[in-house]
């Protein structure tokens, strides 16, 4: 839910490399890896961020304005599950380039395999996941290195300003 200075510096570098058009954020929460997002696409670009909860949304819609990026995000609030197959209808997303996973850990899986369902993943799309270690998210973590669809590749980092163990996954879907 807070990416935090260390792991954003690894969320920065993955979103450079992938130069996506067109993001998905699970998990706004204050918006602080939205506006980390944000900043980095290039003209014409958009990320839609999924806040579950309204008043946290508020505030990160708040803080999106106060950061000038407001004008490339699209702030969602409802559960993922619900926006997710939304996406395409209600908002004219094609494709997504890039998905960042940091909202409620056990709904990775379900959603990256709801993202699948939908079709809204192209060959070479990256999911980069935040808190595969610290909470945890092991159900992904095996769904996405097993699976022939993904190549993943796994950052060690620490838990937000702490020491203790966490990382990020990135992996490449092939199609």
């Amino acid at each position: 839910m807070n990416v935090g200075d260390e792991k954003g510096v690894i969320l920065d570098r993955v979103v450079l490399e992938t130069r996506p058009r067109t993001a998905l954020e699970l998990g706004t929460y204050c918006g602080y890896s939205t506006v980390r997002i944000a900043r980095l696409l290039e003209p014409g670009a958009r990320l839609y961020t999924v806040e579950f909860n309204a008043d946290t949304a508020k505030a990160a819609e708040q803080i999106i304005s106060h950061a000038g990026v407001g004008d490339r995000v699209q702030l969602l609030v409802g559960s993922s599950w619900e926006l997710i197959p939304e996406l395409r209808e209600r908002f004219g997303v094609e494709k997504l380039d890039f998905v960042f996973l940091d909202h409620w850990k056990e709904s990775y899986t379900r959603d990256t395999k709801l993202l699948e369902d939908c079709e809204l993943l192209r060959q070479g799309t990256v999911l980069l996941a935040d808190n595969v270690i610290c909470p945890g998210a092991p159900d992904y973590l095996e769904y996405v290195r097993h699976h022939s669809q993904y190549r993943s590749e796994y950052y060690p980092s620490h838990l937000e300003y702490t020491q203790a163990e966490d990382g990020l996954e990135k992996s490449v879907y092939l199609g």
